[in-house]
């Protein structure tokens, strides 16, 4: 069976990492589900040498497709930026659209700065990010509990529930200290909270699945196991849902939510501070 064609091809250029290129580029591109898109990133292309090597690559893709391939960027350089508009894509230029409206309305210049936004920046946000993702690292799967004192938010739940990587958004993302505790057989018997965390219940925040979304989980992870048979994804996620409501924990089912959306949700529905805004 044969996959659907390309529609269009698709490159994210930056001066540095390209994560911002790559995330508006996306969030835009989702509104066209009906669409396949060839997506290349191009990241640091800082210089007019590699972005005459980026055209080239374009105009390939135009040839290849015969269409005109969309171009985020977010280059700062207005002498590599000349060079990519020579290109026959059609180019978004994502940063200076806003950077001139903002100019007029704040009455100064913008800095023209490469690597703003994803580079080290301001030392002690970037200190803040790799604490708080070791912290992340460290309190995952309830490895240790001697730093839960110091979590911002603790997230608890059945193993495979999107614990994990949301504690490591979080942490990226926010600088939030996220830790987690997996729910074990011993816990969901009990019905009840395991007493270690009874001290940090004002941090917990649970999250569950659908079971027949947890089976096909656990089933890439462990086939022909017990742990990935339905009835038992069907009794931890009852289990846990009950010691949610019981305990009053606040909760969020993950089954169709983005790592994105539930971080998200987690900082709106407790409150908690983000550390870092950029």
């Amino acid at each position: 069976m044969s996959e659907d064609p390309i529609d269009r091809a698709v490159y994210f250029i930056s001066d540095r990492t390209g994560i911002t290129a790559e995330m508006m580029g996306h969030s835009l591109l989702t509104q066209f589900e009906s669409l396949k898109f060839e997506q290349i990133n191009l990241p640091f292309i800082d210089t007019p040498e590699k972005a005459r090597q980026a055209v080239s690559r374009i105009n390939g893709a135009a040839d290849q497709y015969g269409k005109r391939p969309l171009v985020f960027s977010t280059l700062i350089n207005p002498e590599v930026m000349f060079e990519i508009e020579q290109s026959r894509g059609m180019i978004f230029d994502l940063l200076n659209t806003f950077i001139h409206p903002l100019e007029e309305e704040l009455g100064i210049g913008s800095a023209y700065a490469v690597g703003r936004s994803h580079g080290m920046g301001v030392y002690a946000n970037y200190k803040a990010r790799i604490d708080a993702l070791n912290f992340a690292l460290s309190n995952d799967d309830g490895n240790t509990l001697r730093q839960f004192k110091d979590a911002d938010i603790i997230l608890i739940g059945v193993s495979r529930c999107g614990k994990t990587p949301t504690c490591l958004y979080l942490s990226l993302q926010y600088g939030i200290l996220a830790a987690n505790y997996p729910l074990i057989d011993d816990d969901l018997e009990r019905s009840n909270l395991p007493p270690e965390l009874e001290t940090y219940r004002k941090k917990l925040f649970g999250l569950t699945i659908d079971p027949e979304r947890l089976q096909q989980i656990r089933t890439e992870r462990r086939p022909d196991s017990s742990y990935a048979e339905y009835q038992q994804c069907q009794y931890e996620v009852n289990a846990a849902e009950k010691i949610f409501r019981s305990q009053q924990i606040p909760w969020l089912d993950t089954s169709t939510v983005s790592i994105e959306e539930i971080a998200t949700i987690i900082l709106q529905t407790t409150g908690l501070e983000r550390r870092l805004h950029g």
